[in-house]
């Protein structure tokens, strides 16, 4: 296997790993939509948080070791991002 090879399959695989932590925290936002009857539950909001910093070091790290790019790593963020301000919004709207 050839270098450039290799950095594309580790690439392709860095990407899949954190579009799977991605999907998890993308479950949590959706269960808790699901559930609005508890209202900012700050035990949930915590766990959120924390998942999000986690998802961030783990983005900002495979992108300064150039498996992924800037680019997909803001993008897997920003939607992540806008699913919770809307859970946000939902909540306060409740």
């Amino acid at each position: 296997m050839s270098s450039s090879n290799l950095l594309l399959s580790l690439s392709q695989k860095a990407i899949l790993l954190l579009q799977e932590d991605a999907d998890k925290i993308e479950k949590l936002i959706e269960v808790q939509m699901e559930n609005l009857t508890t209202r900012k539950c700050p035990l949930y909001e915590e766990v959120l948080d924390t998942q999000m910093y986690g998802l961030s070091r783990e983005i900002d790290f495979a992108i300064r070791a150039e498996l992924i790019s800037d680019v997909a790593g803001k993008q897997i963020l920003v939607k992540l991002e806008r699913n919770l301000a809307s859970l946000y919004e939902a909540l306060n709207q409740k």
